[in-house]
């Protein structure tokens, strides 16, 4: 049984390694378009959210105390309108996103200092306003207008200052560099994991088993003499490895260009876990990758080519992707054991515990248990299917 799997092993690792193209469609090119793609996203948001120079301002009626507070920082620059008709073309170049005309029109009413110190709350009368005139569909206009929005609030809180929050200098925020790295990694990597395994998967188990029965080549392995059993596991077992490989380097990509994609303000740090949560990431891993190529590979040995086999598995892999995504809701994340006999459900969750520094060990080991029973099952079922003629000699 050892000769023949390792015997079916090398030939899907020959058959996977030595087409270049394959190798780096596959195993080279995720990794470097996403790091690729993520970086200049990073990049492109901090760019359009970053202020290279001031905000030009038309502004009419301008008091001295809101000017005095804009003057203390050096976002926004004033930009005075005198009358109606200065004002009316200020307001028509904002709506038409002129690059060299004010990203935000605003207006006083005359005297606002002293209508804002002599209005009595309890009278009930129509209180001071301020009207800003802004395009939301300009990156620039939007800014300035929450710019502005927040000078006005800082302005109205001088007004009865009765209380200060957090006015000291020191560290208010408890969290540590490494708790927002838990917190990171725990709500993304498990859904991340199980996206880059199956996309793994997809690209190479259909063509490993139906691209044979679409070739004719499935014939030739079938009529040799070996069990089908252990054909069915050499296939499994060679192209978990290769789904694995495939998704570390999407997995790789993501991570080194993370902290780009988040402007540079997230700092991630692996440090903080050790060689227990390593190991146990990689059992609950590589125990995934059997259930996943196990399935995959079912569908594609049913399926007559490889584009039918592509169309059955896309619905399989948004499950899976929405299964990846219940590590981000709490509510969705139980903690019983025999949740844990649920596939693909149960390898989320606990990456999510291994990440988050909560690792269950009785729930990993079901999670494997049962993921390595599902892949013999797998195996079982797919000796069948190669035993079957109608199955794979199907047109």
């Amino acid at each position: 049984m050892k000769s023949n799997v390792i015997t079916v092993m090398k030939k899907e690792f020959n058959r996977f390694f030595t087409d270049r193209r394959m190798v780096l469609t596959t195993l080279l090119m995720p990794g470097i378009m996403i790091y690729l793609l993520y970086s200049l996203m990073g990049q492109g948001f901090t760019s359009q959210f970053q202020e290279n120079g001031k905000v030009k301002v038309g502004v009419q009626n301008l008091p001295g105390s809101i000017e005095a507070m804009a003057a203390q920082g050096d976002a926004l620059a004033f930009t005075g309108l005198s009358g109606e008709q200065e004002r009316e073309a200020a307001l028509e170049g904002l709506a038409e996103g002129e690059e060299d005309g004010c990203q935000l029109v605003a207006v006083f009413p005359e005297g606002f200092d002293e209508k804002v110190a002599s209005y009595d709350i309890s009278a009930g009368g129509q209180a001071p306003y301020v009207e800003l005139y802004y395009n939301s569909a300009e990156t620039d206009s939007q800014s300035a207008y929450t710019m502005m929005t927040e000078l006005l609030d800082a302005y109205e809180s001088t007004l009865a200052n009765k209380f200060d929050i957090n006015p000291g200098e020191g560290a208010y925020d408890l969290a540590t560099e490494e708790d927002m790295s838990v917190r990171m990694f725990s709500m993304m990597v498990p859904m991340l994991m199980m996206v880059f395994l199956f996309s793994g998967c997809m690209a190479i188990a259909p063509e490993s088993i139906a691209g044979e029965k679409e070739r004719g080549t499935i014939a030739t392995l079938l009529v040799t003499p070996m069990k089908r059993s252990h054909l069915a596991l050499g296939k499994i077992l060679s192209l978990s490895v290769i789904a694995i490989l495939c998704g570390f380097s999407s997995f790789l990509g993501t991570m080194l260009s993370l902290p780009k994609l988040m402007g540079g303000e997230v700092s991630i740090n692996a440090n903080v876990y050790g060689l227990q949560e390593y190991l146990m990431l990689l059992l609950v891993i590589l125990s995934t990758s059997l259930v996943i190529v196990s399935l995959v590979s079912i569908v594609s040995a049913y399926a007559k080519n490889v584009k039918e086999a592509t169309s059955w598995v896309t619905p399989i892999m948004i499950i899976s992707m929405l299964l990846g995504v219940t590590s981000m809701v709490d509510s969705l994340c139980m903690t019983d054991p025999v949740w844990f006999l649920i596939p693909l459900y149960n390898s989320a969750q606990c990456m999510s515990g291994i990440f988050s520094l909560e690792a269950d060990m009785v729930n990993i080991a079901v999670t494997v248990a049962a993921n390595i029973c599902y892949s013999g099952l797998g195996v079982f079922v797919l000796t069948k299917m190669f035993d079957s003629e109608k199955v794979m000699f199907s047109k």
